[in-house]
């Protein structure tokens, strides 16, 4: 144990504490995961960084066990840390209140109310021959949260160019596209899935849209932003045959203008892709970076 570490266990706080912690074991956040889960403990990885990142903390006596076990400290040290109270979670989030996106769920009546809750998401990215990120399929499981839910609400943000996003969203099943607002001077872009019926609370609902990416830029990463918790989440990125990376990588944010950290490197498989998989997601950022 480092002396920077034992320092932390004394004073804390928490957060500071478990982070380096994990950094003087040398693990990535998705190889703690993985020996949580070893151990009986399933968290995503946006859950973890929530625990370095003081959004929140472990409730489980199970999970803070496990954690003292796998960075070996003292036994107890990490449930003494959880007895002070928390700090502050600092500002999250996917710029909902302010700034462009802002704009166009302000011109969207009802976009920003919360009644589905989303189980399950697959997301699969196709990178073309001029590696350009040309297409994505999606697939989405929610539950309503009340009676008469009958719409989902996208939001997509295109490359960083300064420019409403070159994209057509096509509905593949169980849905069809109502209003779409691109904005005029920014690469976002929010658009209605419309069920065609409406649901009863509890009801759940799945759909698939596929979005087809004009844009000429070259594409270097893709990355999905948890609104609300999510149950599971599926992201594979599936490259031409003849433009091949030279590495990836998987990455988590705190919100779109926050610091990308890289969570893991990722190995192509003998079909072109890599994937990941995460659970009980909560928050910010989560995706596949990759370099040509």
């Amino acid at each position: 144990m480092t002396g920077d570490v034992a320092t932390l266990l004394h004073t804390g706080p928490f957060h500071r504490a478990l982070r380096a912690a994990v950094a003087a074991r040398g693990l990535t956040l998705n190889r703690l995961r993985v020996r949580l889960g070893e151990r009986g403990v399933r968290v995503g990885l946006s859950t973890l960084s929530d625990w370095q990142h003081g959004r929140s903390r472990p409730s489980s006596p199970l999970a803070v066990e496990a954690l003292n076990e796998i960075l070996r400290l003292p036994p107890g040290a990490l449930v003494a840390l959880l007895q002070t109270p928390a700090d502050p979670p600092p500002p999250t989030g996917l710029a909902e209140r302010d700034g462009a996106l802002a704009e166009l769920l302000d011109a969207l009546p009802g976009s920003r109310r919360v009644d589905l809750g989303v189980l399950s998401r697959q997301d699969k990215v196709f990178v073309d021959a001029q590696r350009r990120s040309s297409s994505m399929w999606q697939r989405t499981c929610v539950r309503a949260s009340r009676d008469g839910v009958d719409r989902y609400v996208v939001r997509y943000f295109g490359d960083t160019d300064g420019s409403s996003p070159a994209v057509e969203l096509v509905p593949l099943e169980n849905c069809r596209v109502g209003r779409v607002l691109r904005h005029p001077r920014a690469p976002v872009l929010v658009a209605e899935l419309l069920f065609g019926q409406t649901l009863h609370v509890g009801d759940t609902w799945i759909f698939e849209t596929l979005i087809r990416n004009r844009s000429q830029g070259i594409s270097t990463v893709h990355a999905y932003g948890f609104r609300h918790a999510v149950g599971q989440y599926l992201l594979e990125v599936r490259f031409h045959p003849s433009a091949l990376p030279v590495s990836c990588y998987s990455f988590v944010q705190d919100g779109l203008a926050a610091e990308r950290r890289r969570t893991g490197e990722l190995t192509l498989s003998s079909h072109h892709a890599v994937h990941l998989v995460a659970a009980d997601m909560t928050g910010g950022l989560l995706g596949i970076g990759w370099q040509w």
